[in-house]
């Protein structure tokens, strides 16, 4: 497995999560959890726990490239805040389309693999699709006041 990125099994980040939240938390304001990818496995398991106001999950592993049939759909809709999925259209660990029905919103970044990167020769630019995961993020972050 050379070249390969696993993140470290999810007790692990969850225990590290738990260990940073009190340094990013002011008394009163209210802090949205966020992550990439595990990040944002470990933002969903932990929101109510923690008290997050609301939840930022970039690149959300739905299941592992090519299994759909081990989705983490459950630890998504558990989250048990205002949730926003941002997800790139080519994403291997899940396309948008293959989302279930549930409490969160999504947006998509057309030809976006997991790390939202595009294609070269896509009709949009990697520019563009910045744009869109900014312009989604600032709506709906926006729309929790």
């Amino acid at each position: 497995m050379a070249g390969k990125k696993i993140a470290p099994a999810p007790k692990t980040l969850d225990a590290g999560w738990r260990g940073i939240w009190p340094a990013v938390v002011a008394p009163g304001l209210p802090v949205i959890a966020a992550g990439r990818s595990a990040g944002a496995r470990v933002a969903c398991r932990t929101a109510t726990e923690l008290g997050a106001h609301a939840v930022l999950a970039l690149s959300f592993p739905l299941h592992p490239p090519g299994r759909p049939e081990r989705s983490r759909a459950a630890e998504l809709l558990g989250a048990g805040r205002p949730t926003l999925v941002v997800q790139g259209a080519n994403d291997p660990f899940g396309r948008p389309e293959e989302f279930p029905d549930g409490g969160y919103e999504l947006v998509e970044v057309p030809y976006g693999d997991h790390g939202f990167a595009v294609p070269k020769r896509a009709p949009v630019t990697q520019e563009q699709a910045l744009d869109v995961i900014t312009a989604g993020v600032v709506r709906w972050a926006g729309s929790l006041m």
